[in-house]
């Protein structure tokens, strides 16, 4: 057993840290601040006392937070506590924007370096390019120095309007270059990528369900529909969720008028539906929504109502199951709780959050399902839920511990190594792609279009050998020549995905990476069959 769960780690690892940060589904802020901690009950009392009569000193704020922390736990799973000095940062995720210079970066080999300057952005506007090194922030040295990703958001995120000066070396020059940078309001983009995958069939990947999701999500739309989109695969894996009212606006572009998207319902709130109310750009036409594990609350409103109404397939694994609703409340010190409020339920009645009576079961799940063979497709285990009947043509669903996928596609595991694995949990993949763009910046920025790169462009088995010394100068032990044949074609496979995100950024990986995704060549192969439940 310790030897599979160390097979898995990284994986498992990267993902419940996503799962750690879910968004979950949100009711947007009405505005108002309410205080719900007054100043005459037993809570403060029992905190005075404490201050004033503690035979030590006591860091009053500290335990303030964590008893907070711990009856919100008590509640729910989803109940959560923001300090103030994290409500900014929680709340930039669903507002899909923050303040700073409009980069994205990597530390490469102690240094910060520029992955790309983000459109419209202020780094954009002054000629920052992709490949920059920046050794100084102000008067700090950067370079060589244990810089991390959590020191480098504090240099150089800032409020609007003011100056930050970067120094950067760039390569072919002599001379380190002094850039003056007045900070901006930078988007946070949740449509993370659009393309055709065939002359019919287009491709959008919505990360999670922000603030301007709906309006980006159509603009990627109208871009596929002048390339001839006539049916979609919309990918919601890996996405935790965010606002509701996005989810349902989302879901509206998909169904036909007055059918019923949710409906939710709680002690204090009086069950409200909500329904498709306009005409959507995609009503007609074969649509997959792919999900996984990771897909959560926001996304499981979209793929239960498209199952639901058989408007589509379903394809991937068990989703997340999370059914339940929170509301924001702020508080008198600027921090905020953010408190379930009721459940919600698909069309036909589905109520899909899992057990969390037992606590530690409910935060060890998504491992248990790992551990159980649930993700590789194993019959033994049983999907404990309640069937349903679809709203059309009446076939079984499931409530309860999420949605059950129409088609299952598992888990790869077939290329897992001792190698990739410790490969994986070093990040040497995504370090080696930045170092051999850099070697190759030219050569490799003059393949264009991205289409021209996806289908032409090979890492060679001599750039994986490449990657193999570079793997072992870090460290990582000599593989096996059983393990490099087993990982190889999914490591050359992300060496060029990841070079691609940094040309072409999330599209480029993308476009990349779906030639060797299974659930995307499962979705084609379903599209281009004549059933009912795809029928135009």
């Amino acid at each position: 057993m310790a030897n599979n769960q160390n097979k898995w780690q990284p994986f498992i690892y990267s993902l419940l840290i996503g799962i750690g940060l879910l968004l979950g589904i949100i009711l947007k802020p009405s505005g108002r601040i309410s205080n719900i901690m007054g100043s005459n009950n037993k809570f403060s009392e029992l905190l005075s006392i404490i201050n004033q009569s503690y035979v030590d000193t006591v860091n009053m704020a500290d335990i303030e937070n964590r008893a907070i922390n711990e009856l919100l736990h008590e509640l729910d799973p989803h109940s959560v506590y923001i300090p103030a000095s994290d409500l900014k940062q929680a709340n930039e995720q669903l507002e899909g924007n923050f303040e700073g210079i409009g980069i994205e970066f990597n530390i490469v080999s102690d240094t910060i370096m520029v992955v790309t300057a983000l459109n419209g952005g202020p780094s954009q506007e002054l000629g920052i390019l992709p490949g920059d090194r920046i050794i100084k922030v102000d008067t700090i040295p950067v370079a060589g120095n244990g810089i991390t990703s959590e020191k480098v958001f504090k240099l150089l995120r800032g409020p609007g309007g003011t100056k930050v000066d970067v120094l950067i070396k760039r390569m072919g020059t002599k001379e380190p270059i002094l850039f003056s940078i007045t900070r901006g309001k930078i988007p946070i983009f949740s449509v993370d990528a659009w393309f055709m995958l065939n002359q019919e069939t287009g491709y959008i990947k919505v990360s999670r369900f922000a603030e301007k999701t709906h309006e980006e999500f159509l603009s990627a739309y109208q871009e596929l529909k002048k390339e001839g989109i006539q049916h979609l695969i919309l990918d919601l894996r890996g996405n935790p969720g965010g606002y509701l009212n996005t989810a349902i606006q989302l879901t509206d572009e998909l169904l036909e008028d007055y059918k019923l998207i949710v409906y939710t319902e709680g002690r204090s709130k009086p069950r409200t539906d909500y329904k498709s109310e306009r005409p959507g750009v995609f009503e007609k036409g074969k649509l997959v929504v792919l999900i996984d594990e990771g897909s959560a609350s926001a996304s499981e409103i979209v793929s239960g109502a498209v199952q639901d109404w058989d408007r589509g397939i379903i394809i991937g694994r068990r989703s997340f199951g999370k059914g339940l609703v929170q509301e924001p409340y702020g508080l008198s010190d600027g921090s905020a709780i953010r408190l379930t409020v009721s459940r919600y339920y698909t069309p036909s009645g589905r109520y899909i959050q899992k057990d969390y009576s037992n606590k530690t079961d409910y935060e060890h799940d998504l491992m248990s399902r790992f551990e159980n063979g649930e993700l590789e497709g194993n019959s033994d285990v049983i999907f404990d839920s309640t069937p349903y009947k679809t709203l059309r043509l009446g076939r079984t669903v499931y409530a309860g511990g999420g949605i059950k996928p129409d088609v299952f596609v598992p888990i790869d595991t077939s290329y897992y190594s001792r190698f990739l694995t410790e490969s994986v949990a070093s990040g040497l993949i995504g370090k080696f792609a930045y170092t051999f763009l850099d070697k190759n910046r030219v050569s490799i920025t003059n393949i264009k279009p991205l289409k021209m790169f996806t289908d032409a462009y090979q890492i060679s088995d001599a750039i994986y050998d490449e990657f193999i010394n570079f793997a072992l100068s870090n460290g990582v032990k000599q593989p096996s020549e059983l393990d490099k044949q087993k990982s190889k074609a999914f490591i050359k496979l992300q060496i060029k995905a990841l070079v691609a995100r940094q040309i072409w950024r999330d599209k480029g990986y993308y476009s990349v990476i779906q030639s060797g995704d299974k659930a995307m060549q499962v979705a084609l192969k379903k599209i281009a069959e004549n059933s009912e439940l795809m029928a135009d």
